[in-house]
């Protein structure tokens, strides 16, 4: 499946495309892969919603592992200042999950984002956006794929196959539920595919998305509805 532009939105300023791209790149070059040395006792899940086009809420849980029992939830609700461009959507949420995320009173192991981690055009999705702002690892767990091909995986839950773009596996595609559609799940910084699966895995208990961006995806809901 093909990377798409949204055909309601005007075509972006050109000057701010390649300002962003240029970004895109510098960040590009420090994203660092690897099998996380940690010791993951704290897992967090975030999500954004956005109110109207003016208006964007973030919203971050803190969940124990591996028993996902939840510890903390904060939101922040902030200014959106820049147009949506394809390709380039942490531009607009990472502001605010950051201001989110800095009011959390217990910091986490590891950040799961409701989101693409590495399976990116520029291999630069919110999860990897995040990480490098953070200084944190970070995984993305997308409901849809952004670039790649793949094959589905078989219908039994744990099932994978790999999503790949330009010769290179960038996520994977996980089966996280019997029977339903599957989840593409991304290293973002400071993580790797293998470790990452394992983990969406582990947290997905009982419903097709992971507890910490179910949860997440929850609350910004019920926090949505509150402001």
């Amino acid at each position: 499946m093909a990377y798409y532009r949204r055909f309601d939105y005007p075509a972006p300023d050109p000057i701010i495309l390649a300002r962003l791209t240029e970004q895109q790149r510098e960040m590009q070059s420090r994203v660092i892969l690897q099998k996380p040395d940690f010791d993951l006792k704290l897992i967090a899940g975030c999500d954004s919603s956005f109110i109207g086009e003016d208006q964007i809420l973030s919203a971050f849980v803190l969940l124990t592992y591996p028993a996902l029992e939840l510890v903390e939830k904060v939101y922040h609700v902030g200014a959106v200042e820049l147009p949506y461009i394809p390709g380039f959507l942490a531009f607009r949420e990472a502001p605010n999950l950051l201001k989110a995320y800095e009011k959390l009173q217990q910091k986490p192991d590891l950040i799961m984002v409701d989101g693409h981690g590495i399976s990116h055009p520029r291999r630069l999705g919110i999860a990897t956006h995040l990480g490098i702002h953070i200084n944190k690892p970070t995984m993305g767990v997308a409901k849809k794929v952004l670039v790649g091909k793949y094959k589905e995986p078989a219908t039994s839950k744990g099932s994978i196959s790999p999503l790949i773009y330009k010769d290179e596996i960038i996520a994977n595609v996980l089966r996280t539920k019997d029977n339903v559609k599957p989840v593409f799940v991304s290293p973002g910084h400071f993580m790797d595919l293998e470790t990452a699966t394992t983990i969406a895995m582990a947290c997905a208990i009982k419903h097709k998305l992971p507890e910490p961006t179910r949860l997440a995806d929850h609350y910004a809901a019920v926090f949505k509805s509150e402001v």
